[in-house]
Formats: structure tokens, C-alpha cells, sequence
């Protein structure tokens, strides 16, 4: 999977087993090993504390161009030391980004109540 790419759609999987899939940024730390934040009440976080069990897939910022999905297992990040690098992760990829992103997130207080979501490859 190329690691470059500016987006990944990752697909969860609801109780009924039916995929749902989302596109959002990510940000490598090594090639098995992915990061992504989201809103800590967001319905793909409360399917990753029911399963691990998740694929990826290359896409644009609509989800498109899904083509080839790779297995990974998907978990919520707790430890502080590891979302600072997670963050950090994101920080180098998106730069300004999100860098605006976090600033209206910090004025909203939304910052406070994402969720990371480590992305173990298979």
C-alpha cells in the first residue's frame, strides 16, 4: 500500500458484519503501523471497540477509488505517550492542515474529545 497517499478509506464493521466505510487522513510510523483521529463518539470508534477486525484502501477525499482493501486490526489509543506520537505523525504529513485543524478544533473544544486510532497491517 503506498503510504504517501493523502487519504485511506477505512472500512469497520458493524455488529451485523455490514462494512461502513469512512475516508480520513493517516499518517504512517513505520510500514505496519498507521494512525488516524477522530471524534471520540464517532460511530467507526464505537464499531473498533466492538471488533478489531478492519481494512484499508487508498482513496480521494470522498472515499473513491477503493480499489484493493488490506486487513489490519484497529485500536484506541489510551496511552498519552503514544498519541503525541501519532500526532506528531499527522503533524509531518499534513503540516498546515492540521495545523488549522487543531486550532479550530482547540477554539471549539472539540480537540479534547477525539479519539486515536492505531492501525495495525497485517
Amino acid at each position: 500500500m503506498d503510504l504517501n497517499t493523502p487519504y485511506v478509506s477505512l472500512r469497520t464493521f458493524r455488529k451485523s458484519n455490514e462494512p461502513v466505510d469512512t475516508p480520513v487522513w493517516f499518517a504512517a510510523t513505520n510500514a505496519k503501523t498507521l494512525y488516524v483521529f477522530s471524534a471520540g463518539n464517532a460511530g467507526k470508534v464505537k464499531r473498533i471497540r466492538n471488533s478489531p477486525e478492519s481494512e484499508i484502501s487508498p482513496c480521494d477525499w470522498k472515499g473513491n477509488g477503493t480499489d484493493s482493501w488490506t486487513k489490519c486490526k484497529a485500536y484506541l489509543v489510551s496511552n498519552e505517550q503514544e498519541q503525541l506520537i501519532a500526532y506528531q505523525a499527522l503533524n509531518n504529513k499534513y503540516g498546515w492542515q492540521m495545523k488549522i485543524l487543531d486550532f479550530f478544533s482547540g477554539i471549539s473544544g472539540k480537540i479534547k474529545q477525539r479519539a486515536v486510532i492505531q492501525l495495525k497491517l497485517d
